[in-house]
């Protein structure tokens, strides 16, 4: 039986990904609360209070000799919380602006291999009395639908703190394996786990037409998934080489104001928040004289595919479709119609189906070849973005009686790729989080704000009211961007 604490084919692939420092695999989000903030002594007591609920928190990766088998999940015996739960302070006046910029300064940190994979910075000082928490955890660990779960094991779902379930033991860090003992373990495996694919095999000789009509439906879902990345993206100014640093600012927005589009003009909440997206890219590259006429920018969109059961177990669970966003639509009605339709087609296209199959079949391959073929994919234009839309809990959370107001996610880039977003909605928000390379996009605020912009004219189109709050960033006009863009000068 394989080894249950080794990554499977797609968490490792993730390591392969971050090759080099302008790579980071890590999902994030930067968190705000209200009231005081906590003592650093108190959040990481608080915090180790818990990690008996998410073990994989004091484990770190241990790598097979060789590269002859995929890393495995050991136990850190050097583990300290108050190493990973760290303590930060804004200067004064402590604006939204300076938070955004520490944010991006703390995405832009690789996490170190050599401990566990996760990082909780508490940043006291933010105007309003309120404080935030900036968390990092590497994407070989956890997936975003897996990450909100960690987020309800972390924090209370009332004001008044809930003590955790008790362990019976204080923990103990297992003895590390030696190298010898871990390049023994996965030869071993090599010989010993593909007898689970002769007891396959006997059971496709059982009832082979049932399997033979499984294999060409998957052989079909395969090609739906990879015959679009075959025929690449369109070159785009957000698809240069990326350096090691970030920006990150984020659009906030009312959850009702995004149904009740969807409501008016048909859809689904995704496919608002997709046509929003593509209608703030669309005026974005037309602001910087990128022609957009007939252009369709591919965004890679990952899905969950995991079970219902299998909500709060670490690691990934995800595939992903190809989905193309006509940038060059600048009727809001016709924009948001065309994605609709793009996503209906890529549901019966079975593309999920197709990107899941191939995850699976990372399994079985050696680990130099996966590491290669991670590495040839970051290197093709077979997208221009990875846009993500992960639904969080809608009612209020709290880390020690503190209310969390928002949460502004944050998906990694990868090479040549200078853009992601992150959605996710939050006790009746949704919130864009915007990553962006520091030097290729410069004026990420401008993008932002173009984004709301261009949530509002679907929402004019809808014949909404203006939204009774929103925390979003200043206007900014394509003709004023030169003028809103920072220096380019390194952070």
């Amino acid at each position: 039986m394989a080894n249950g604490d080794r990554l499977s084919g797609l968490d490792a692939s993730f390591l392969h990904l971050e090759h080099d420092a302008a790579t980071h695999m890590h999902v994030a989000s930067c968190m705000v609360f209200e009231g005081p903030p906590p003592s650093h002594d108190e959040l990481a007591a608080h915090v180790e209070g818990r990690l008996h609920l998410v073990p994989r928190y004091r484990q770190r990766l241990a790598f097979v000799p060789f590269g002859q088998g995929r890393p495995v999940w050991v136990d850190d015996p050097h583990f300290n919380t108050r190493y990973h739960v760290q303590h930060h302070a804004l200067p004064h006046p402590g604006s939204d602006e300076q938070l955004k910029h520490l944010a991006g300064r703390a995405f832009s940190q690789q996490l170190d291999r050599n401990k566990p994979l996760w990082e909780l910075w508490l940043v006291e000082g933010l105007a309003g009395d309120r404080f935030a928490l900036l968390g990092k955890t590497h994407h070989a660990l956890v997936d975003g639908i897996s990450g909100v779960d960690i987020t309800t094991v972390l924090f209370d779902l009332s004001p008044d703190p809930t003590p955790a379930p008790a362990t019976d033991h204080p923990w103990v860090a297992r003895p590390l394996p030696s190298s010898a003992q871990l390049l023994a373990d996965a030869l071993l495996e090599r010989t010993t786990v593909p007898g689970e694919i002769l007891r396959g095999v006997r059971r496709t000789l059982r009832a082979p037409r049932r399997v033979v009509g499984r294999v060409v439906d998957d052989l079909a879902a395969v090609g739906s998934f990879t015959l679009p990345g075959v025929r690449g993206a369109p070159a785009s100014p957000l698809n240069v080489p990326i350096g090691p640093h970030r920006r990150f600012t984020w659009v906030d927005e009312e959850l009702e104001r995004v149904k009740a589009i969807k409501d008016a003009l048909g859809g689904t909440v995704n496919d608002v928040v997709l046509a929003t997206v593509t209608g703030g890219l669309g005026r974005y590259l037309r602001a910087h004289d990128h022609p957009t006429l007939d252009v369709v920018l591919r965004a890679l969109i990952p899905v969950s595919v995991r079970a219902e059961a299998e909500h709060g177990a670490l690691g990934n669970q995800v595939a992903a479709v190809w989905a193309g966003l006509p940038v060059g639509v600048t009727d809001p009605v016709e924009r948001l119609t065309l994605v609709r339709r793009e996503m209906e087609g890529l549901k019966e296209s079975g593309q999920a189906v197709g990107a899941r199959v191939l995850t699976e079949l990372t399994g079985f391959a050696p680990p130099t070849v996966m590491a290669q073929a991670a590495r040839l994919q970051a290197r093709q234009r077979f997208f221009n973005l990875v846009i993500t839309n992960v639904p969080g809990p809608q009612l209020p959370l709290y880390v020690l009686g503190r209310r969390m107001l928002a949460i502004y996610p944050l998906v990694p880039l990868a090479q040549n790729q200078a853009l992601g977003v992150a959605i996710m909605s939050y006790d009746g928000r949704v919130s864009f989080g915007l990553n962006a390379d520091f030097d290729a996009v410069p004026d990420l605020e401008a993008l932002a704000a173009m984004l709301a912009e261009s949530l509002d004219e679907l929402a004019d189109a809808a014949a909404l009211p203006p939204p009774r709050r929103s925390r979003r960033p200043a206007r900014t006009t394509p003709r004023r961007m030169a003028a809103a863009a920072p220096a380019r000068a390194r952070p």
